[in-house]
């Protein structure tokens, strides 16, 4: 008896797995948007109609959904259709995308510079970014920029950049820092591939000419050159990042190799590569801490072309217009970002910073690391205007002052938080 009694409970056990059938996503909807296109948020999900109902996958896409330049917000709904089938909805809240960029600085020394430049990141509603900018930093330059991440598949991407930049650079030989005038024409190609949610690469070339012109009576006959060079470059990111408007909670990794051909041997061929780690923490309701660490090396030739440069718009926010050279950097950028104000879409924040940094000279050794006249540390302050329902419509203006040996001071200026 107990044996036919174990024979029908195992023939029900089987019987009721055959008709629990597990729930099936009906179909994919995507409302709220206007110029971003459906059929584009549909190619870049994971969840697909007539696959299996996953709450992670849903997750994930939603994430992906929110870091887009054309959605400042993001959420998802799920409903019974029939039997085990469910609709699931993606609600969509755009941002404005034709973006004007504009970034200036100035310090003590009386420097100024600035770039003014229209970028829309929504192009033909399919979130490739397409523009250019102007700079003047003593002379002309501009670019033209194309990014297309999502241009072939949900993995599978194109760029292309064309740039014709033209900067007063200062080249520190042993006994002097000469003026010249600096020219980099290139054209870049880049292919895009995308992992997984959080994992992604870029491999591409670059081929460009530099242009080094003296400024002034040149009585050391100090170099002039004309120099056409190959790049190989790579880029591995990782991004683990959740974005909820002005927030941002997470981490982030992007390490960028680059190989560099010359034909000439004043500037040799060399290699160079660093790693920016990102880590971003909510503090309370309004509170938001934000690091940047980069650690740098470049092939250590003995050389004031030097790639690694100490700039007020790019690492040391106060410290000038690239007032140092390095074939190595360590550089740490922290502020705390507080919400002062918040009504509908705007947005007044405030932060306190530290930007502290440090080169190893061209030549040089590791010990470079620990040299007094090596390391800057500029503590500051700042305020952030932001627009919550236009992509990086954040103004930002912030006061750096130095703390470190021979130290200046200055405002920087900018759209697009710092980091």
């Amino acid at each position: 008896m107990m044996k036919y009694l174990f024979l029908l409970i195992g023939l029900l056990s089987v019987f009721v797995r055959a008709n629990a059938q597990e729930p099936v996503v009906a179909d994919l909807k995507v409302q709220g948007n206007e110029k971003l296109k459906s059929s584009f948020i549909i190619k870049i999900s994971a969840v697909k109609p007539g696959q299996p109902l996953d709450s992670l996958k849903i997750q994930e896409d939603i994430k992906l959904i929110k870091r887009l330049p054309s959605v400042s917000h993001a959420y998802f709904q799920v409903f019974h259709s029939k039997d085990n089938e469910y609709n699931v909805f993606y609600n969509i809240e755009e941002n404005f995308t034709l973006i004007p960029s504009v970034n200036f600085f100035t310090t003590d020394n009386d420097e100024f510079a600035y770039r003014i430049g229209l970028y829309e990141f929504n192009t033909l509603g399919q979130n490739i970014i397409f523009g250019g900018f102007y700079q003047k930093d003593v002379f002309d330059s501009h670019a033209i920029n194309f990014r297309a991440p999502f241009l072939f598949s949900r993995h599978w991407g194109l760029a292309a950049n064309y740039q014709d930049l033209t900067t007063q650079e200062p080249v520190f030989f042993e006994n002097e820092t000469a003026q010249y005038k600096y020219n980099n024409k290139s054209y870049e190609v880049l292919g895009l591939y995308r992992f997984n949610f959080h994992n992604r690469m870029e491999l591409g070339i670059n081929y460009f000419t530099e242009d080094y012109k003296f400024i002034g009576e040149n009585i050391n006959n100090r170099p002039e050159l004309v120099v056409h060079k190959w790049l190989a470059k790579g880029i591995y990111e990782h991004n683990n990042l959740n974005y909820d408007y002005q927030y941002i909670d997470g981490f982030r990794s992007v390490l960028n190799l680059q190989y560099v051909t010359s034909t000439d041997n004043m500037l040799p061929d060399f290699f160079i590569g660093w790693n920016d780690l990102f880590y971003f923490k909510r503090v309370g309701d309004k509170g938001n801490w934000a690091n940047r660490l980069r650690m740098g090396l470049s092939s250590n030739d003995e050389t004031p072309f030097a790639p690694f440069s100490v700039d007020n718009n790019l690492n040391i926010r106060g410290v000038g217009n690239t007032i140092d050279r390095g074939t190595g950097v360590i550089l740490l950028n922290t502020e705390y970002r507080h919400t002062l104000y918040e009504k509908d879409w705007f947005v007044l924040q405030g932060n306190a910073f530290v930007d502290a940094g440090t080169w190893r000279n061209p030549g040089g050794d590791f010990g470079d690391f620990s040299r007094r006249d090596n390391v800057k540390i500029y503590p500051g302050l700042g305020l952030r205007f932001i627009h919550k329902k236009i992509y990086n419509a954040i103004f930002r203006i912030d006061y750096g002052y130095g703390i470190s040996e021979n130290a200046t001071k200055g405002f920087v200026f900018g759209i697009g938080q710092y980091f």
